[in-house]
């Protein structure tokens, strides 16, 4: 049984398949939090992300990460997340 991965191996299974601007990954090494900035997700629907990212992942998303949330942005939602206070920003999310 392989160790538990930890945040920093998930943040590179993800940027190994998925060309990303910024991924960051926190978690105890079963549960993880990823925030992901991709011009991939340009297009695709919250749901399409997510898939795209477990696409990334591939066999480590059933054999090493046991659960897996994520805030998946493109760069100008990246951007509208920074507080410039423009009313256009998407509903933020709490943690």
């Amino acid at each position: 049984m392989a160790a538990d991965p930890t945040p920093a191996d998930v943040q590179r299974y993800i940027a190994q398949g998925l060309p990303c601007e910024r991924v960051e990954v926190e978690g105890d090494g079963r549960h993880f939090f990823a925030t992901i900035v991709s011009a991939e997700f340009d297009g695709l629907s919250r749901i399409a992300r997510h898939q795209r990212v477990y696409q990334a992942l591939g066999d480590k998303m059933r054999a090493e990460i046991h659960a897996l949330s994520m805030k998946t942005l493109t760069p100008s939602e990246a951007a509208a997340f920074a507080p410039q206070g423009s009313g256009a920003a998407p509903t933020p999310h709490h943690h």
